[in-house]
């Protein structure tokens, strides 16, 4: 079926929090503590979600959403980073995609990296947990490449080692 990736409206807020809670109990399952996941709320996600889109005045945020068969399976988003030991003209991109291995995932890092780069970003960054061994062949495959940055993040009373990628952008993308 086609895929359509496309800019996300406040009437996609929903859809996209199930696909990345989902995502992240799918994909998270066994690397972060379980009761963490199971408390994560979609309806909260989702005021998250609609707060953010309708609160964001900064026109380098980008969230884009893949539909098949008129179906949110995927989001992404693409913004400003937030790490003080990178250029201000980097960004950030997260890629939660509900259906793994179907290109979703590769059509949005496409639409983001490239969006990346016409937006004047000079690279892209984005933290990954170490031991999520298919999401960092993802990012590697999509011409990432581990940068030396690591640190913990902290969830439901766990630490949770986490790798920085970056990936440096021309303007072709």
């Amino acid at each position: 079926m086609d895929l359509l990736v496309r800019a996300m409206t406040a009437d996609d807020c929903d859809a996209v929090a199930a696909v990345r809670i989902g995502g992240w109990r799918w994909a998270y399952a066994g690397l972060m503590p379980q009761a963490y996941l199971d408390a994560m709320s979609v309806e909260e996600n989702a005021a998250d979600q609609r707060a953010r889109l309708n609160g964001s005045t900064d026109s380098r945020v980008v969230n884009v959403v893949a539909e098949r068969a008129g179906a949110v399976v995927g989001w992404g988003c693409l913004g400003p980073c937030r790490d003080p030991d990178v250029p201000n003209n980097s960004g950030e991109l997260y890629v939660r995609p509900e259906h793994v291995s179907t290109g979703v995932g590769r059509a949005l890092a496409r639409t983001l990296v490239e969006r990346a780069a016409v937006d004047g970003f000079s690279s892209l960054v984005l933290w990954v947990l170490k031991e999520n061994d298919r999401a960092r062949r993802f990012y590697e495959k999509a011409g990432f490449t581990p940068d030396g940055a690591e640190e913990p993040f902290d969830v439901g009373g766990a630490s949770v080692p986490e790798v920085r990628y970056a990936r440096s952008l021309t303007r072709a993308g």
